[in-house]
């Protein structure tokens, strides 16, 4: 009976914290960009329409933030943030976003809007000027 009582809280708590997580936001460098991405074959990729390359050692996080080798989804086609390697204009990390991180609106596109906007993180949200 203990040992019933037991393993229902356990999993109980499991549940929950599964929930807790896949709530959760991420939280994005301050240098992130949102844009739209293709990825054909290794290292090349379309970024917002435009060619573009994988720099090496770059990242692909999936919407459950879990890495994703890009060969695995070649060809499709998603709503990302994604940073840039300063001087080669390679892309570096890319997250692809859940639907949540999505919404949050606005969001910069282009690194002069990253330069001149704020970033309020109590409100989750990129203030214009």
């Amino acid at each position: 009976m203990i040992r019933c009582a037991l393993a229902a809280i356990v999993f109980a708590c499991g549940v929950v914290a599964q929930t807790a997580s896949a709530q959760m936001l991420r939280v994005f460098p301050p240098n992130t960009l949102r844009g739209s991405v293709v990825f054909g074959e290794m290292p090349t990729l379309l970024l917002n329409g435009k060619p573009a390359q994988l720099s090496p050692g770059s990242r692909v996080r999936g919407a459950n933030n879990m890495l994703v080798m890009p060969p695995t989804i070649a060809g499709a086609k998603f709503l990302v943030h994604y940073t840039l390697d300063v001087g080669t204009d390679r892309v570096r990390d890319i997250w692809i976003l859940t639907p949540d991180e999505a919404n949050i609106t606005p969001w910069p596109t282009t690194l002069e809007q990253a330069q001149t906007w704020t970033w309020d993180q109590n409100a989750r949200t990129w203030i214009r000027p």
